[in-house]
């Protein structure tokens, strides 16, 4: 009799951004009903003001980290056959570097990452960023560059935030459609 596949998903929130908002709330019941385990990474503590403040930033990302570490202290990541790690901003650079660390392919969904995030080694993923993202300088974002030099695909929401929201409820909930269907496909196609 075949052995069952055992797989681990982590989620990695951001600053604002919990685990129970739209991105991480339904790709976490995707994950789940792919056969998932899930671990939600629900860090807190971080300092007010951070966009645009380098330092906080970066103190918000060590926050994160350190907590994120402390959480999966006492999972042993080599008892899984599959690791998903779902990240959004800060969490995708959390989620990165926790992976270059351990042993085994991560495959990776990346919602509005920033590009920090690209300073680590990342192999199959795939990213969802906004046209008008100010964590990211919207226009000016090299959040599609970044991804292209990596041959990551890449989803652009034109004049979206850093929530993945253009502020039309229509728009957002057609948009947010769009990319669970993406994310699903990702997280159902299995190199195993």
């Amino acid at each position: 009799m075949d052995k069952q596949s055992r797989k681990l998903a982590v989620f990695f929130p951001g600053i604002g951004y919990t685990a129970d908002k739209p991105l991480l709330y339904y790709s976490r019941k995707i994950a789940a009903s792919a056969g998932y385990d899930i671990k939600l990474l629900p860090y807190t503590g971080f300092p007010d003001k951070v966009r645009g403040d380098k330092e906080r930033m970066r103190e918000s990302y060590q926050i994160a980290l350190k907590q994120a570490e402390e959480m999966l202290a006492d999972i042993d990541l080599d008892d899984y056959d599959e690791l998903l790690f779902v990240g959004k901003s800060v969490g995708t650079i959390v989620a990165t570097e926790i992976a270059s660390r351990i042993r085994k392919a991560v495959r990776f969904v990346l919602y509005t990452p920033v590009e920090e995030t690209f300073g680590f080694l990342i192999g199959d993923a795939i990213v969802f960023t906004g046209g008008n993202d100010p964590w990211v300088g919207k226009e000016k974002s090299r959040i599609s560059e970044l991804c292209r030099e990596k041959d990551i695909p890449c989803t652009v929401i034109p004049s979206a935030n850093h929530s993945l929201e253009t502020g039309d409820p229509q728009t957002d909930v057609a948009s947010l459609q769009m990319i669970m269907k993406r994310t699903e496909e990702f997280i159902g196609r299995s190199d195993n």
